[in-house]
């Protein structure tokens, strides 16, 4: 079964996203929970 991949577009709203929220002093851990991504995914498209 493939998996389901984000698209460019998606990737770079989560990471802008997540820029936000790190901004407003919220953990890489606790930024991935709200974001619904892994912090292994985080990082890899980082």
């Amino acid at each position: 079964m493939p998996r389901n991949r984000y698209t460019a577009e998606a990737t770079i709203h989560k990471l802008r996203e997540a820029d936000v929220l790190i901004g407003q002093g919220n953990t890489v851990q606790e930024v991935c929970k709200a974001l619904g991504v892994t912090d292994q995914t985080y990082y890899r498209a980082r």
